[in-house]
């Protein structure tokens, strides 16, 4: 597989974000989707574990920092444009805030015509 160094990736297109969509590396489920800038690209490479840019608090958060549900990357891959990545990572507890498995436990209903 190719490798692409992180200076090659696009972060111009959301404010210097890019998206992270964030996968169980066992099972292949979706777990999450976030944002990373370069900073926290660079501490989820450096530490292995996974770190965001969240946009309503404004900074850098490392994922279970405060509920301990850490999420060790196995594997960072990057689309064809380079402006959005997949971490695969093993979840230590749920993935979501409000404490289920994933982020993705609704469907969207259609709108009655």
């Amino acid at each position: 597989m190719e490798k692409l160094p992180v200076a090659e990736l696009d972060f111009s297109k959301l404010d210097g974000l890019i998206t992270v969509v964030t996968q169980a590396s066992e099972t292949g489920e979706v777990l999450m989707q976030a944002y990373a800038n370069r900073e926290a690209l660079e501490l989820t490479l450096s530490s292995g574990y996974a770190h965001y840019w969240s946009r309503s608090r404004r900074k850098l958060w490392k994922k279970g920092e405060s509920s301990g549900n850490v999420q060790k990357i196995n594997r960072i891959l990057v689309d064809c444009d380079a402006d959005a990545l997949i971490y695969q990572v093993q979840q230590k507890g749920p993935a979501c805030h409000t404490g289920a498995a994933n982020c993705f436990f609704r469907e969207l209903a259609k709108d009655k015509k």
